[in-house]
């Protein structure tokens, strides 16, 4: 994976955090955060095919709602950015 594209990965999910964090204050950006030890799984282009356990308990110590809204926020930007996106599985 180069640089540019760790690059876009970090950026998008501060860009998340940013969003996110209007509305649930400083515990739900800082929660995410601490999910910076899942990128080794989640950026493209990752041969890492199960996630560590630290990555695991990082996921788990994040509040539900925090982590569900972040979802939902980050599934509506590209039609919110009328940017046609169509993801896999």
């Amino acid at each position: 994976m180069g640089v540019s594209q760790i690059n876009h990965v970090v950026t998008l999910g501060l860009l998340v955090i940013a969003l996110v964090g209007g509305t649930h204050g400083q515990t739900c950006p800082n929660q995410l955060e601490t999910l910076n030890v899942c990128a080794p799984f989640v950026v493209p282009g990752s041969t890492n095919l199960i996630p560590s356990s630290d990555c695991c308990v990082a996921l788990e110590a994040v509040d539900h709602s925090c982590l569900c809204n972040t979802i939902r926020v980050a599934s509506t930007l590209p039609t919110q950015c009328n940017l046609p996106l169509s993801c896999g599985n």
